[in-house]
């Protein structure tokens, strides 16, 4: 399980802040568990996001460089796919 994750719960649903350095099976094992919607840099710089579908790990790519606008698109994606 990931610790010390910033949250972003302005506006439903809450999404967490991935700390550079986690690896994406890290980030898959710990939404396997905890079914949170997290947000990781990639390794080209852009944002991502990462959400469990109930049977794995689905990643919203390309949400850009900036920290509060790819929260707020990956939140207006996954309002618009019912997964919240």
């Amino acid at each position: 399980m990931l610790e010390d994750l910033d949250i972003d719960d302005s506006d439903s649903p809450a999404i967490g802040v991935v700390p550079p350095g986690v690896s994406w099976d890290e980030v898959r094992d710990h939404i396997k568990i905890a079914h949170h919607h997290l947000l990781m840099r990639a390794d080209d710089g852009e944002y991502a996001g990462a959400y469990w579908t109930g049977t794995d790990m689905a990643i919203v790519p390309d949400l850009g460089q900036d920290t509060d606008e790819a929260i707020d698109e990956f939140r207006v994606f996954l309002q618009e796919h019912d997964e919240t």
